[in-house]
């Protein structure tokens, strides 16, 4: 069975809503499951102390995780029209993937939320994308096919799944259809590569 690794960091849960959505889409694919990881907060003093297992959601990312996913989708909120640090400091420590290869040739797509309209939801995207590149990754994004893509006005852009936090603090039907979308997307992506 192939299964999509799902990794984010959600701070308030916007992100992880929109983790649970894509899983929706990916499991909506027969013979693909939806693997849910996040990662641990960080300080700026110092990395900062988890349990190897958190209180609630999903469990913490390993390299494992990296090495036996068929497709991923990363996540996370914006933080000044980038990925959050948290997340930025899992992918940074991913140079044996790298070295190794675990993810060249998968599909993957990105997602994010933001609390503000303007807070750089597709800078984040973006440049959440180029460390999949090094990792020689397919990067798939959301095809104007998709309706939801041009009725939405919150969140949703062909870059990925995008969330407006602020005054929504749940999915829209829109987002919740791309974020289905981006999934099944991703997971029908690996059926044919794999």
């Amino acid at each position: 069975m192939a299964n999509i690794l799902i990794l984010y960091y959600s701070r308030y849960g916007s992100t992880a809503k929109m983790a649970n959505q894509i899983a929706h889409g990916v499991e909506s694919v027969e013979g693909v499951e939806a693997v849910l990881r996040t990662v641990p907060e960080i300080s700026s003093v110092c990395e900062a102390v988890e349990d190897s297992i958190p209180e609630q959601g999903a469990p913490y990312a390993s390299i494992e995780d990296l090495k036996n996913c068929s497709g991923l989708a990363l996540g996370s909120p914006t933080h000044f029209g980038n990925m959050a640090a948290p997340l930025k400091y899992f992918i940074d420590s991913s140079a044996e993937a790298w070295f190794s290869g675990y993810l060249s040739g998968k599909p993957a797509s990105v997602f994010t939320s933001t609390g503000s309209m303007h807070g750089g939801q597709e800078s984040t995207l973006l440049t959440m994308m180029i460390p999949l590149f090094h990792q020689g990754m397919l990067l798939m994004g959301i095809p104007s096919s998709e309706t939801a893509l041009s009725d939405t006005t919150t969140g949703g852009t062909p870059y990925g799944a995008s969330h407006f936090s602020h005054k929504h603090p749940n999915l829209s039907e829109d987002e919740k259809t791309l974020c289905f979308a981006q999934g099944k997307r991703l997971a029908q992506a690996a059926l044919k590569l794999s």
